[in-house]
């Protein structure tokens, strides 16, 4: 049986979460509503997935589970009306624009029962899963994060912290085990009333760290992970869908380094943003709990906010 769904935001991702949400066959959701505040927008996206465009509150009432897609400053209150409503909720990420409105957000859906799940999507690409595979037996202690794009005139009413940045700290949060000790940060305006790009360095307990480069006003696209331990080095290309690791035994001997070779691996990518929606069905169904729940959600918002005043002061 499928989870009715409504959306709350038809943007650029909203219109995404709605088309997916609205397939047929054996999808675990079913979209019964969409609202946008815009009615314009939400009449087009609307009639795209074949539903009706309705007022937040009537979308909220046909739904069992709603996924909130819409501007991050309007997340605290439309995540609040959802929960209050008795909903489960998928918050796209930031889960909010301050860690106190997460929190808020956060007790209300463990004294009501109901699922928060927080939409880092990278959580559930193929890619990472690779990585996360690759890793598993080494100790790493440096990760070198890099998420830059041209400028498209989009989501500028946040920073690329929030905007792009946000997708890594989650995933080096995850690889890393725990959050950061310290986190330095520089970045500047260049498009936008927001920071445009930005490079942070987190201190993890044990000596070890990382740094992530994100920009949204870069001469090209470029997305990569570089993890250094006690094995060597991994180094991944997210765009051209390779992964090398430079160790001991590896397959491709390295000549200046007797013992050492490259082993190489790919994946086969699959849809992110599918495995996401299924993940919200079953945590909904309780099969599982989110993958990215509120905790990862805050912990993620949290270093973000960091890195945004390290900025700040910076300027």
């Amino acid at each position: 049986m499928s989870l009715r769904v409504a959306v709350l935001g038809a943007g650029h991702f909203g219109r995404f979460h709605a088309l997916k949400a609205s397939r047929q066959g054996d999808n675990p959701l079913r979209l019964v509503a969409l609202h946008d505040a815009d009615p314009a927008r939400a009449a087009q996206v609307a009639a795209e997935c074949g539903v009706p465009a309705l007022p937040a509150s009537e979308a909220i009432a046909a739904a069992q589970a709603v996924i909130v897609a819409a501007p991050t400053r309007f997340h605290a209150a439309l995540g609040r009306q959802v929960l209050e409503a008795g909903r489960h909720l998928f918050m796209e990420k930031p889960i909010a624009a301050t860690l106190a409105e997460a929190q808020v957000l956060a007790d209300l859906a463990e004294s009501r029962g109901l699922v928060l799940q927080v939409g880092h999507i990278e959580r559930f690409s193929a890619a990472f899963r690779a990585v996360v595979a690759a890793q598993e037996g080494s100790r790493a202690v440096h990760w070198e994060a890099v998420r830059v794009a041209p400028f498209r005139p989009r989501s500028l009413d946040v920073s690329v912290v929030l905007d792009l940045m946000i997708h890594d700290i989650d995933l080096v949060l995850k690889l890393a085990g725990g959050p950061p000790h310290t986190v330095e940060a520089v970045g500047a305006r260049v498009m936008s009333d927001h920071a445009d790009f930005a490079v942070a360095r987190l201190g993890f307990p044990g000596g070890r760290a990382a740094t992530i480069t994100a920009s949204r006003v870069s001469l090209a696209m470029e997305r990569r992970l570089r993890v250094l331990g006690n094995e060597g080095e991994m180094s991944v290309d997210f765009l051209n869908r390779g992964l090398a690791m430079l160790r001991r035994g590896g397959a491709e001997p390295v000549a200046t380094m007797p013992g050492y070779g490259i082993d190489r691996a790919g994946w086969t990518d699959h849809d992110s943003l599918e495995a996401e929606q299924a993940g919200f069905a079953r945590a909904c169904a309780g099969e599982a709990p989110p993958e990215v729940g509120a905790a990862e959600g805050m912990a993620a918002l949290g270093v973000a906010l960091a890195v945004e005043a390290a900025i700040s002061a910076f300027d």
